[in-house]
């Protein structure tokens, strides 16, 4: 069974990395191969063959299905009127709300809906806290898209993550006045009423931790919802290594669940003093072993569902139902029957690194702790000599992992972790849990001492979190090198007496030392990101990196820099940037730059701003970027063409008129950066000289507005290659249609980044520059459906 489940896993894996789904035809023969493979082989043979050839028709046949319920390409961005039931507990944030609506009907004539959309609503109606709940039906005018995301090395998959939970549009929610109107309060359904209570408890918790900084701790760890956690406290709980703490996770259910079991079983033993004595119908241990599943299933149904909790629920349902029948069943089937079923239910769920940390974690603990004999299970000794182990289990065993899918692992995770999995677990979340019903003025007491708790916590973890060398980064390990470390991991969790059980650590040690890649002297890289309509381009030559503008800010705490620039930088396992260069002083360039100088080290930062801006205060040194500055990096010339000095005397003049142009070349190779500038500042250029502008790349001026890439500046500069860096369906429609087919009828080959997600381009190495696209190297099935 054991090797038919992981073989079934490794199938379902196989189809999450492909480009396209199999055909009907193509899955129609290997659910025949598989019935063949269960008549003709046996053994071990045969659980492998079915297993994964079952596992990949599965997971194919559910994509199949999944993708069927597509928005039209002729609905999108038009006026739709739909009826439908908030699914979902709806986020607020600065101005709006965000929520997933279930349709179920479509009044415009014409119009084809997804059953499912996730909408945004911006205003003051939205903004008010009383105006949506879950279960309620409204109707509303919607615009919709089809699913769309940033694509980026290292980054986050949007489209992947909609796919998951079941949608197939995204949108906003038109001011239409009585139009959009609420038509019911309440409409039934079992998803309905854990989304309402969720959203309950939620109110409840923060009434009664108004004001309070950690209160969006608290409710991660009551209903699941960790999106009221600022960021700052994030980079503090994943520089710690607690941040699987931080909501309910597999401990947190494991705890209720074993506490629920243990009180029913001892007032089911105790009935014998009644007259009830219901032992005698039904043996204390399976009572037990029920009241323990229900308390995880509902436990599991507050967290929202996640692959951690799903994985501890079902190994609990697992071990009852074991219990139940009378088999006892061993920890290696637990795991994998949990696998399985979350598998099943979820094949996207391996997506995701809390699928990887989950069930590695506890692998780790079952190799490490598990059937060892002489080890003493009883005493506080014994205690805690396990929880030791069990520690240093999850520390070791998941450090390649947390390298790989974070480019960092936390040295001072074992002693956060003693400390924090004490008072989290066994004190705070029963405290969480139990204030969140009590009735006021003892819920205020309550939550107010698990808030106090965790605040003290913070503040612990906030020293441990404060040392350069608190995190150990270094770049995401190739397959070869990830599969060293885990046999060395391997190797220090083995039984004692086993030879030389430290000697495992060398095997880490190429993923340790690696450094990041570079490229070969007298060459330089540039990626231009996908940050939606903003700019964002790291160029490196062989020893020095320089970013170009830091991308947009979404919201507080959340901008180009958090979503895009710095998950590449961990990856990659670059901890400084020798120069940051910020065009100019919109939002669109400048919105991550303070997240950026918090998080890295930069070492001068060159820019157009104002002398008053608040982000030169943070700049370790600064310089404003004029015409004429010039510098040499390893075999690289950067020299900076615009703009001219007394362009910062002039009042009257845009940010975008001052924006840095930047020129950088080698080897006869070159691109030009030329910021937000238009047509006046082109002109400008012009005076220069043809052979100044001339460049291999041009990323287009202003995204392609019609106010820039004029056909004089074009031709001076002679690129071969535009990159476009704009937003997917941006509201400004850039690049616009005649800008961008003046660069086609020019012969100047195009490149969008909403298009074709991040762009990498190596200069210096041969003939022409070398061009690659993220989403054509790393293309999967559900990208652009």
């Amino acid at each position: 069974m054991r090797c038919a489940i992981l073989a079934f896993s490794a199938g379902a894996c196989c189809i999450q990395v492909q480009s396209s789904l199999p055909s009907w035809t193509v899955l129609l023969a290997c659910a025949s191969a598989a019935l063949l493979a269960m008549l003709l082989l046996r053994g071990i043979p045969r659980s492998i063959t079915t297993g994964f050839l079952c596992g990949l028709c599965w997971a194919a046949t559910v994509a199949h299905l999944a993708l069927s319920d597509a928005l039209p390409h002729a609905d999108e961005g038009r006026d739709i009127t739909v009826t439908g039931i908030v699914a979902s507990l709806p986020h607020r944030f600065d101005g709006g709300v965000r929520f997933h609506l279930d349709v179920e009907r479509v009044e415009t004539q014409g119009a084809t809906v997804p059953p499912k959309v996730v909408l945004s609503w911006y205003g003051e109606q939205a903004s008010d806290p009383d105006s949506i709940h879950p279960g309620e039906r409204w109707r509303l005018v919607v615009r919709l898209q089809r699913p769309h995301g940033n694509a980026n090395p290292h980054g986050f998959d949007y489209e992947a993550w909609l796919l998951e939970q079941g949608v197939r549009a995204t949108g906003y929610v038109r001011p239409a006045g009585h139009k959009n109107a609420r038509l019911d309060t309440w409409v039934m359904g079992a998803g309905y009423a854990v989304e309402r209570i969720r959203g309950l408890l939620r109110e409840r918790i923060l009434e009664a931790l108004a004001g309070q900084p950690y209160a969006g701790v608290i409710v991660a760890l009551v209903i699941g919802d960790q999106r009221g956690i600022g960021q700052d406290d994030w980079d503090v709980f994943n520089r710690t290594g607690i941040s699987h703490l931080v909501s309910i996770s597999g401990l947190h259910i494991t705890m209720v669940a074993g506490l629920a079991a243990w009180t029913v079983s001892m007032l089911w033993r105790r009935s014998f003093l009644t007259d009830a004595q219901l032992p005698l119908r039904l043996p204390a241990q399976k009572a037990a072993a029920l009241a323990g599943a229900v308390t995880a299933l509902l436990y599991v149904l507050l967290a929202g569902f996640g692959v951690p909790a799903q994985r501890t629920f079902y190994m609990l349902a697992v071990v009852a139902i074991a219990l139940w029948c009378g088999r006892i069943a061993s920890s290696s089937h637990v795991l994998c029957l949990a696998l399985g079923v979350v598998l099943v239910l979820d094949p996207w769920a391996m997506l995701w690194p809390g699928f990887w940390l989950s069930f590695g974690a506890v692998a780790a603990i079952l190799y490490a702790c598990s059937g060892r004999v002489g080890m003493q299970t009883r005493g506080w000794r014994a205690s805690l000599a396990l929880g030791a182990r069990t520690q240093w289990a999850v520390t070791i065993g998941l450090a390649p992992l947390t390298l790989l899918l974070f480019g960092q692992v936390s040295l001072v995770s074992p002693l956060a972790n003693a400390i924090a999995i004490p008072v989290i677990s066994l004190f705070v979340t029963p405290l969480a849990l139990i204030g969140s019903v009590l009735p006021a003025p003892l819920s205020g007491l309550v939550l107010g001492t698990a808030h106090l708790a965790i605040e003290l916590l913070a503040r612990l973890l906030s020293w441990f979190a404060a040392p350069a060398l608190a995190v150990w980064t270094a770049p995401a390990p190739s397959g070869w090198i990830l599969l060293l470390a885990l046999i060395g991991t391997a190797w220090m969790l083995a039984p004692r007496g086993w030879p030389h059980r430290w000697t495992g650590l060398a095997a880490w040690t190429p993923l340790l030392t690696q450094l990041p890649a570079t490229p070969p002297a007298g060459q330089f890289t540039v990626t231009a990101f996908d940050v939606g309509q903003d700019m964002a381009l790291l160029v490196e030559t062989p020893h020095h990196r320089l970013l170009y503008d830091t991308g947009p800010q979404y919201a507080p705490g959340a901008s180009g820099a958090t979503r895009v620039i710095l998950p590449y930088l961990r990856g990659r396992g670059i901890r400084q940037l020798d120069a940051l260069v910020v065009s100019h002083s919109d939002l669109d360039h400048v919105g991550g730059a303070s997240e950026l100088l918090g998080a890295v080290q930069v070492d001068a930062v060159t820019s157009s701003l104002p002398d008053n801006h608040a982000l030169l205060s943070m700049a370790k040194s600064h310089r404003r970027c004029t015409a004429g500055q010039w510098w040499h990096w390893d075999g690289v010339d950067f020299e900076m063409l615009g703009p001219e000095p007394a362009s910062y005397a002039d009042t009257r003049l845009k940010a975008n008129a001052r924006s840095c142009v930047l020129r950088i070349a080698t080897g006869g190779q070159a691109i030009l950066l030329a910021g937000d500038i238009e047509a006046a500042q082109e002109t400008a250029l012009l005076r220069g000289g043809d052979e100044r502008l001339r460049a291999d790349v041009l990323l287009a001026p202003h995204h392609g507005s019609g106010t820039s890439s004029t056909v004089g500046f074009l031709r001076a500069v002679s690129p071969t290659l535009g990159i476009f860096q704009v937003g997917h369906r941006n509201r400004y429609r850039h690049p616009k249609r005649e800008i961008y087919a003046r660069y086609a009828e020019m012969g100047i080959e195009r490149m969008r980044t909403d298009q074709r997600g991040a762009v990498t381009l190596q200069f210096g190495a041969g003939h022409g520059v070398a061009s690659s696209a993220w989403r054509d190297t790393n293309a999967r099935y559900w990208h652009g459906r």
